[in-house]
């Protein structure tokens, strides 16, 4: 979990989906994730993490339904949601920690 803590040391917001391959709503969320970075560019950072793949730390961090989005910043959780997202929402989060 070292790792996890090196990835959130930034000073920009960081966007965390907790998603499963075979689950249909985190799929929808893929092309959704891929806008939201590209709108965003270097401002934010758009991180996917496979739940069971990471399982202690969908764990530590209490993920039960899948997909959860979070939004850090400087190693912060401001933000967390269950659930599908639409791209203008997560946009808007985000540009709220833009600094």
């Amino acid at each position: 979990m070292s790792k996890f803590g090196e990835l959130l040391d930034e000073e920009i917001p960081i966007l965390l989906i907790f998603y499963r391959q075979e689950d249909t709503e985190s799929s929808i969320m893929h092309p959704i994730l891929r806008d939201v970075a590209a709108a965003l560019g270097d401002k934010a950072k758009v991180i996917k993490i496979d739940f069971d793949k990471n399982f202690k730390l969908s764990e530590a961090l209490r993920v039960k339904v899948l997909p959860t989005l979070m939004i850090y910043k400087f190693t912060e959780m401001v933000w967390r949601q269950s659930g599908e997202q639409d791209a203008n929402t997560l946009i808007s989060l985000l540009k709220d920690h833009i600094a």
